[in-house]
């Protein structure tokens, strides 16, 4: 069976809430692009030219968006690219595999104490910047 192809969202129909195990229906919000379950409460606005439906008001980490095919909503996954695993994979590794022989080898016993206030600080900088691309938005 072939996937239905994504239809462009009508402002003047009333789709299905595309959240699960909830009956509502979307309704147009007047003057906006945008549309309202009357049994949730969740707004709902369109992107991409009227492709894409994206919940407003979220506590996800991740905004959740869905395309219509006609007949029902199909929840678009975020690409890898999007999330935050691959860019706190690389603060984690890249300091260790870079600073961790540098620290060995130029460490001469003197400078010991300086290469463990570089390491504290590399083992911190991971959490601020995971919390700073949190709260960015």
């Amino acid at each position: 069976m072939h996937p239905q192809k994504p239809e462009k969202i009508d402002f003047n129909q009333e789709y299905p809430c595309p959240c699960p195990r909830r009956k509502g229906r979307l309704v147009p919000i007047t003057l906006t692009e945008a549309f309202g379950c009357d049994r949730c409460q969740q707004i709902f606005v369109v992107e991409d030219n009227g492709h894409i439906l994206e919940q407003l008001s979220t506590t996800y980490p991740y905004k959740r968006a869905w395309r219509w095919t006609g007949s029902t909503w199909h929840i678009i996954h975020p690409k890898l690219v999007d999330s935050y695993l691959p860019i706190a994979l690389g603060i984690i590794f890249v300091p260790v595999i870079i600073w961790l022989p540098l620290a060995l080898k130029l460490s001469n016993g003197s400078s010991i104490v300086v290469w463990a206030m570089v390491a504290v600080l590399l083992a911190i900088m991971p959490a601020l910047i995971m919390v700073w691309l949190t709260y960015r938005r």
